[in-house]
């Protein structure tokens, strides 16, 4: 009679375990199958033409020939570490990290990308015009499928890539200023001396 009475006890138990160990994890720490893959390849429509910003400093008609081709792709980067940024006007925690990337982009440590995510270029160039432009490069990802290719669960996401194309790491949800001090700024400066 007693081992009727066990067996529901000891299930119980090892699930009790299994929902204590879960409230341990941190949610913004969700491993990625990408870290230690190359970074999935994509060609993606710029957000902010260099071709505009080109004709500012180069108004004649021949600058057209010394420009940028009208579409991002990775490989423009083998060879540097960079970072990209999966962002949202529509998105509040982007705009609480927004200084921080500000600050990095300042730094110069490795070339930006923001990938602006699901979201209307409109309302993209209006948060980049008012509260300024972190990236070096800003390309546009309308219907999500370069988020879905790199695993994205929302926005704000950080990825870092090395010099061969690798990603290093996947940061979920907004940056902070100890993120991005004991994790960002030491894995790019370690990626940047091989």
């Amino acid at each position: 009679m007693k081992a009727k009475y066990l067996l529901p006890l000891a299930v119980f138990l090892v699930l009790v375990g299994f929902l204590a160990a879960g409230l341990k994890l941190n949610p913004r720490e969700v491993p990625s199958p990408l870290i230690g893959r190359a970074a999935p390849a994509f060609t993606a429509p710029y957000l902010i033409d260099p071709a505009v910003i080109d004709l500012a400093v180069k108004p004649n008609a021949e600058a057209r020939k010394d420009l940028a081709p009208m579409e991002f792709t990775p490989q423009e980067l083998m060879g540097k570490v960079w970072v990209m940024n999966v962002w949202a006007s529509w998105c509040a925690p982007c705009r609480e990290e927004h200084p921080l990337l500000l600050a990095l982009q300042r730094q110069q440590v490795a070339p930006m990308v923001g990938l602006n995510y699901k979201d209307q270029a409109a309302q993209a160039l209006s948060l980049l015009q008012r509260y300024g432009n972190p990236y070096s490069v800003s390309i546009t990802d309308t219907d999500g499928r370069i988020g879905m290719d790199y695993g994205v669960y929302g926005v704000p996401e950080t990825y870092v890539v090395d010099k061969q194309g690798v990603i290093r790491l996947k940061h979920i949800g907004a940056l902070t200023a100890d993120d991005v001090q004991r994790k960002l700024l030491p894995l790019i400066a370690e990626l940047n001396k091989s």
